[in-house]
């Protein structure tokens, strides 16, 4: 289709060549690099769950008793799957014995290459299996009890009690709501382990745990084979435990998952060696599950202005893009972010704000793009707050919006109640419904304020794309071109938890998940930069 707002191909196309080499850079560079999430991912695809007499997470004994040790540059597979070799043990009941003392790893010896390699190969493939099943799960319910229109309505539900959540989701997809994010509890992103178990006293949101997925999951399954509609969960996978919740959420069969590459290096002042490393295995593990991920530049302007820094989310758009093809998500899996963030007060926010929801869906014209409420100018007026909830819905589904995250009346009063909901799922759909074809009928003047506006963010964009492109994503982050937050490469959360891979290193998961979705291997990555775009897949 014709660009509405005339904007110049060869523009949209030199944008997404500077992207692709940052993320080129960026893929060189994580390549010869783990962390101590990611090993400890492999262990819970691996099968290995629980904790020890102190609920000290298994993953993060067994890692840390070889991390302590320095030996984790070899990765935790090798020397797991050399334990079970050597003592028969499944790798749950090794992982036990490690905990209470009667295994030590490092003192057995060491099997055969080929016969560590083989086992790797079948534990891997029974992960895998697990995931496919879940995906096909998915499938089979969105082609038997079907799903609503896009944009999706997405509410959140946070109330810190999973039990009290489920309560909440269930009237929350009885009233027509499509996708339920769970909120995690307030600063989970920040330990560097993930809870274990069904909890009921998060801070602000819920913890993430795998059992609390499942309940949720089993929740929407009852309530959606009620209603006649597929209900989407939604949790977070960000923070220090990215990957191990990225695996969780394959394994309990989660649809849509929070998964930026830049979001907790600026906002949660995470290590960016750490959360680029993190982000990538992540997404893999997404890719495969049949996620849709979504990323956070809606997150900038509540830092940023929003007339000033639009030109900001768009590059981040474009290289989120690009690092999520290097991970084998497709098009149709990135939920990318923006948001109804311009001052009320300006005159033709209005314009503005459809000008970039539409330069966004041209632009990423097979992406569910995800966009969010107004949150940085609501006030507490619960009218004036729903009129700003209003005009955002409709230029939702008059720019054909994936995800339309609810803003709720009551935003910067509280936490959202059920009725809060219900007015914002019914005002949704009023205006879904009445202007359901309203993209269909218009046309913009080429001079006039909305094309303009998006030529002009556009042309930005390309400009902070091609010096991102020269100087390299780390030292764009480290001079705060993003979001006016300056992070320091060696600084931040987590970086002690980053390795260098030795030529021995071992990740089978990383092994096939890369054979099944297509990605040059590791070996090919250190050698050569492959620019290369979602069609090579």
């Amino acid at each position: 289709m014709a660009s509405k707002l005339y904007l110049d191909p060869e523009l949209i196309a030199k944008a997404r060549s500077a992207a692709s080499i940052i993320a080129d850079d960026v893929a060189q560079f994580i390549a010869d690099k783990t962390t101590v999430a990611l090993e400890r991912t492999v262990l819970r695809l691996l099968g290995l769950d629980g904790v020890d007499a102190e609920y000290v997470p298994l993953p993060n004994v067994v890692v840390d008793h070889i991390h302590e040790r320095g030996q984790l540059q070899d990765g935790i597979a090798r020397f797991v799957l050399n334990g079970m070799i050597h003592t028969g043990q499944s790798i749950q009941e090794l992982g036990e014995a490690i905990a209470d003392g009667s295994v030590d790893l490092l003192t057995l010896p060491i099997a055969k290459e080929d016969e560590i390699a083989a086992l790797g190969r079948q534990m891997a493939n029974l992960a895998l299996e697990t995931m496919r099943a879940n995906r096909e799960k998915r499938t089979h319910y969105l082609q038997t009890l079907g799903a609503g229109p896009q944009p999706y309505l997405y509410v959140i539900v946070a109330t810190g009690n999973i039990y009290e959540d489920v309560i909440q989701a269930r009237a929350a997809a009885r009233q027509g709501a499509d996708i339920i994010a769970v909120i995690r509890s307030t600063g989970q992103s920040l330990i560097d382990y993930v809870p274990y178990g069904a909890t009921t006293e998060g801070f602000g949101g819920t913890y993430a745990t795998q059992e609390n997925f499942k309940i949720m999951r089993s929740a929407l399954d009852e309530v959606g084979e009620e209603i006649g509609r597929y209900i989407r969960l939604c949790n977070y996978c960000s923070g220090l435990c990215m990957p191990e919740i990225a695996a969780m959420g394959a394994l309990e069969r989660l649809d849509v998952m929070l998964n930026d590459a830049l979001y907790g290096i600026l906002f949660r002042d995470i290590n960016m060696q750490r959360t680029l490393i993190d982000q990538n295995f992540s997404r893999m593990i997404n890719a495969y599950a049949g996620v849709i991920i979504n990323t956070g530049e809606d997150n900038y302007l509540t830092t940023a202005d929003a007339v000033e820094a639009a030109h900001t989310v768009l590059a981040s758009q474009l290289i989120n893009e690009q690092l999520a093809f290097r991970s084998g998500l497709r098009s149709d899996q990135l939920g990318l972010g923006h948001a109804f963030e311009m001052n009320p007060m300006i005159e033709d926010g209005f314009l503005l704000e459809w000008a970039q929801a539409l330069m966004a869906r041209e632009i990423f014209p097979d992406a569910p793009l995800k966009y969010m409420p107004p949150t940085k100018h609501m006030t507490g007026n619960i009218f004036r707050g729903h009129v700003q909830d209003a005009l955002f819905n409709l230029i939702g589904v008059a720019t054909g919006q994936g995800i339309q995250l609810l803003g709720m009346m009551t935003e910067a009063i509280h936490t959202p109640l059920i009725h809060d909901r219900q007015v914002a799922i019914e005002s949704a759909n009023y205006i879904f419904n009445n202007a359901r074809h309203l993209q269909d009928e218009l046309e913009f003047k080429r001079d006039g304020i909305m094309v303009n506006r998006a030529t002009k963010v556009l042309q930005e964009a390309v400009s902070l794309l091609e010096e991102i492109r020269v100087k390299g994503l780390f030292s764009a982050i480290s001079e705060g071109l993003f979001a006016d937050v300056k992070r320091a490469v060696t600084g931040g959360k987590g970086l002690r938890g980053v390795l260098i891979r030795s030529s021995r290193y071992y990740n089978p998961l990383e092994t096939e998940l890369r054979a099944e979705l297509g990605l040059p291997s590791i070996e090919s990555l250190l050698h050569t930069s492959t620019a290369f775009d979602e069609g090579s897949q």
